[in-house]
Order: structure tokens, then sequence, then C-alpha cells
């Protein structure tokens, strides 16, 4: 395969490169991808040095796959010229997850609906892969009514602006504003901007993409939550069904679902937590309980590396997806110095 990286030298595009080495994802040729002031930069791919090159470049090269992780407008502007050339596009951002004409995959959960006419795939937000993903066999079991979600997002979810602004403050230091407060010994309820209902984008994308990804009858509400976390969120689920359930055949069904670690033992103390699931890519469940204050409701707290399964990872796994499926091929002979 012909791998382009759209956002190379940001936070989530290096951790493409590196997911795409440990899955031994099969390239013969990475083409690093960004904006014309990094031009020429060199990015190492496992001790095979390539030119970053601008985006006409890339769509020129027509690679096989091309992995966006630029930005939405970015997304909006070159997934259609990519797509133009036969190039499959795997984008990251929210530009067209919710388009009805696009599929919104987390490859465990509906990697099956992949066809040859797919050329433009998206990639859900980071918080509703780790929840979907823990609803699903759940689901299938119990059919889920309605699902009340707190997340507590890492700062790493808003980029290395943040990851700086978080440095400065506990050493003291003035600096760039990534958000309007201090997020050092804090918490801020607002991930990403307003909407008109009074919920924030992120809030409704996890309403938005849990109903397109499982089932749109489920009714999700949400409060996201910036924490002072680098790596990780984590999500405070109440989940309502229609019928009851037995704990333990919950836990079973969370165990046997690929992609998702149980760790759920209170008498040792055994729970998910960001410091665990962070540079890991499964999706991570614990405090599994029910709720005493209704029926057929459960309570369960899940945790996964924002950068990874709510990210990259997924990404990359829709790439092998086509792959194994055959629905993407080589069209080209590599010829250029980043071949592997």
């Amino acid at each position: 395969m012909r791998v382009a990286v759209v956002g190379a030298t940001g936070m989530v595009g290096g951790i493409m490169f590196k997911v795409l080495r440990e899955m031994n994802f099969p390239i013969t040729e990475i083409i690093p991808v960004a904006s014309e002031k990094s031009v020429g930069k060199l990015i190492d791919f496992g001790g095979i040095s390539a030119s970053v090159v601008d985006l006409q470049t890339a769509v020129d090269m027509v690679p096989d796959i091309a992995i966006f992780s630029a930005g939405g407008q970015t997304s909006l502007d070159w997934a259609p010229k990519f797509a133009e050339k036969g190039t499959v596009v795997i984008d990251n951002s929210s530009a067209w997850r919710m388009d009805p004409s696009k599929k919104l995959i987390v490859p465990e959960i509906n990697g099956h609906l992949l066809t040859a006419d797919d050329k433009i795939i998206a990639n859900p937000n980071c918080s509703t892969i780790q929840l979907v993903l823990a609803l699903k066999p759940l689901h299938d079991k119990y059919r889920v009514k309605r699902v009340v979600v707190s997340t507590y997002q890492s700062i790493t979810g808003t980029g290395m602006k943040a990851m700086e602004q978080l440095t400065n403050e506990r050493n003291g230091v003035e600096g760039e504003m990534a958000y309007h407060y201090k997020i050092d010994q804090n918490c801020i309820p607002q991930c990403d901007d307003f909407t008109e209902n009074g919920y924030t984008k992120e809030e409704m994308k996890l309403t938005n993409e849990t109903k397109k990804i499982l089932d749109p009858s489920i009714n999700v509400t949400a409060t996201a939550v910036r924490v002072p976390v680098m790596g990780g969120h984590s999500e405070a689920v109440n989940i309502e069904f229609e019928s009851d359930f037995d704990l333990n055949e919950v836990r079973s069904l969370l165990h046997n679902q690929e992609g998702i670690t149980l760790k759920d033992d209170p008498t040792t103390n055994t729970y998910p937590m960001p410091l665990y699931g962070e540079g890991k890519n499964d999706v991570f469940v614990g405090r599994i309980r029910r709720d005493e204050s209704q029926p057929n409701t459960l309570n369960m707290w899940i945790v996964a590396d924002n950068l990874r399964k709510g990210a990259a990872t997924n990404a990359v796994q829709i790439a092998q997806l086509l792959v194994e499926k055959g629905i993407v091929s080589s069209k080209l002979e590599s010829s250029s110095s980043s071949k592997i």
C-alpha cells in the first residue's frame, strides 16, 4: 500500500505513524502530508526518512489510502480531490461524520458495511468510539433505551497548545492559553464551542454519532468536561435498557467484545484509569453496577486513550479492514525515496 498521512506533523499524525508500524500495516511507501511551512521536513518511519509534501503533491502521487487528521475544513476541501483520483480517504475530523452519504465506522461494530463504493470514510469522535464500543454488545442483548454520559476528557484532545498551557501553569510560566480558563487543578465544563441549545459541539457529537453508529432510537444526553490529564478520556455512563439484565452476563458480554478489556474488581480496587489506558489500543471498562434508583439501568466507567482508539488506532483499523476485504489494493509501483 502507498499511504498518505495528512496532518503528519500534528499530534495525532505522529501517533498514526506509530500505530501503522505497530500493526505491521503493509506499506510500500509512506507519504507525509502537511502545510506549506512543513514541506521538506523529514519524518522518520521505521528507520526510513520521508519528506513532507503539500496536499496537491500528495493528490498527484495517487496514494492507495489517505488518512486525514488535519481539521474539518482541510478535509472538506481536499478529501474529494483524493477520492476523485481513486484514493480511499479515512477522515478523522468531524467534516463527514453526519453526512448521510458517508459511513461512520468503528470496525468492531459496523466495519462489515464497507464496500468498494466508499471513497471517503468517517472516523467517529474520540469520546463516541469508546462509548459505542462498550454499548454495542449490551445493546444487542438488552436494547439500550437511554444513555446519560459525563466525560472527563484529556487536554490532548485539544492539542499541543493545551499541553503547553498545562505545562506552563504547573511550572509557573506565563504563556499562550488554549482555554478560556486555567486548566491545572481545574475542570472546565466545556469541550468545543457551545451550540444554540446550550450543549457543546462535543456533547452533540456523542448524541448524534451514537445514534448513527448504533441505533437512531437510542436517546443520549451528555456533559463533556475537560480535565488536567495528559492522556486518555474517561466516561461515567448510565444506561437504561428495555429489558432487565444479569450483572455477570453484562461482564461476560463486555469481556468477549473485541477491543474491550474488562477491569472490574472492587475487592482489589481494580478499575480503568487514564494512567493505565495511555498508550494502549483497547477500550477499558469497569465500575459495573446496577443503578438502584430505577429498573433496568446500569452504571459503568469507560476509559480509552483518545489519541489511540479514539483517533489513530481506529483509523488504521479501518485501513486494515479495507485491505483484508480486498476493497483497497495497490494501484502503482512505489518510486520515491520513502520506499519501505
